[in-house]
């Protein structure tokens, strides 16, 4: 993939702990396409070489919170605070959302849940929470454009 200078980027690794980190920036650089990237992590003033195939570019459509435990969406206490997870993630993203509110027109359909609707440069998206039948016990939240 080729990366232009001032892209928003995420780049998933492990920390020496052995867990799974994720990290924000902005790309300074790319010699050729398919090539190492120079990004500038949020919270540190050297560039950072990277390969392009670890890089995501950032953006509303592909920003997904992942969470371990069932019971975040089983119970609608912990449910509710999922939005504010996700919104968490969004600003550590550093996307811009506007209007957040509740949902109009989006019903629960099986293992998904509407937590909000929201509009981003003009486009209405849906957050939902939901879990996939290969991975019950993991909750996913993200946002869908959201046409009707």
């Amino acid at each position: 993939m080729t990366f232009a200078s001032g892209d928003r980027v995420r780049w998933e690794c492990t920390g020496d702990d052995g867990l799974p980190m994720v990290h924000y920036g902005f790309v300074g650089g790319q010699a050729r396409p398919g090539g190492p990237v120079v990004v500038m992590l949020d919270g540190d003033l050297n560039g950072t070489v990277i390969a392009a195939a670890e890089l995501h570019l950032v953006t509303l459509d592909n920003l997904e919170l992942v969470l371990h435990g069932a019971d975040l969406v089983d119970d609608p206490a912990l449910r509710r605070g999922l939005l504010a997870l996700w919104e968490a993630e969004v600003d550590n993203a550093g996307l811009a959302v506007e209007r957040i509110g509740p949902v109009d027109g989006c019903t629960c359909r099986g293992l998904v849940w509407p937590l909000a609707q929201l509009y981003s440069c003009g486009t209405r998206y849906v957050v939902h929470a939901f879990q996939t039948a290969d991975e019950p016990d993991f909750v996913h939240v993200r946002a869908n454009r959201h046409d009707g």
